[in-house]
């Protein structure tokens, strides 16, 4: 028999808000005006030290505030760890990062360049970061599939949890590619919005709008779900 999966926890880090409530008074409001960048996010509630926080790059940061509102709606997932697991897309990963380090490396020279720097621009580096964080011992994973790695990262941990791998997941995606360069491309490849208006089904659409931010859910198996009263979210 086909195992079902419930979502138990819903978390997000928005241009519209930071946390579901704020996020969606925010898409009931008016549409905001140029790029959407994340004002005002403090990441270090999130880490251990200060320090922890400087050496995670901004997309891994937003994955650690919406896993930690997704697991804190969710509240006690418990059962083995080894077969709790994440799987966080990213169509870029670090690039905040890398840029940054690019930008080091050019005008101070090369050692001075962060060590931290490849763990830091690696897609995996959110996936990682909320593993280590809660314990979650079973697979940890990424997709970096560019507009569909949120998507596929939500399927590829559902099919874990029916196929009977696993029986948790926290699972989204994260992104935070508001750099210059990346403005740069974006707009001479011309897939920019001229009108600033993202109207992907609208048969006037001219191109999306550029923004940051991450959603992230807590898959579990239904039973398992139901066994410890936990909030069914959706089915």
């Amino acid at each position: 028999m086909k195992r079902r999966v419930a979502i138990t926890g819903v978390g997000v880090v928005s241009p519209c808000g930071i946390g579901t409530e704020a996020f969606w008074n925010g898409l009931l409001s008016a549409a905001p005006e140029g790029l959407r960048r994340i004002e005002n996010f403090d990441p270090e509630p999130y880490f251990a030290n200060p320090k922890e926080a400087r050496r995670t790059d901004r997309f891994a940061q937003f994955a650690l505030a919406a896993a930690d509102e997704a697991l804190t709606m969710s509240g006690d997932v418990g059962g083995d760890p080894t077969r709790k697991g994440v799987w966080i897309g990213t169509g870029i990963g670090g690039l905040t990062t890398l840029e940054e380090q690019v930008l080091v490396n050019e005008h101070k020279g090369a050692r001075r360049v962060s060590p931290f720097m490849v763990p830091m621009l690696m897609a995996n580096a959110a996936s990682a970061a909320i593993s280590m964080k809660y314990g979650w011992q079973g697979p940890c994973e990424n997709t970096c599939t560019a507009c569909a790695a949120g998507t596929q990262s939500i399927g590829n941990a559902y099919r874990l949890i029916v196929s009977g791998l696993c029986d948790a997941m926290v699972t989204g995606s994260s992104e935070a590619v508001m750099t210059p360069t990346c403005i740069a491309g974006f707009t001479n490849m011309t897939a920019m919005s001229s009108d600033n208006m993202s109207r992907p089904f609208d048969r006037d659409r001219n191109g999306f709008v550029l923004a940051e931010g991450s959603g992230v859910l807590v898959l579990e198996e239904m039973e398992s779900a139901q066994a410890r009263g936990a909030t069914i979210l959706a089915d």
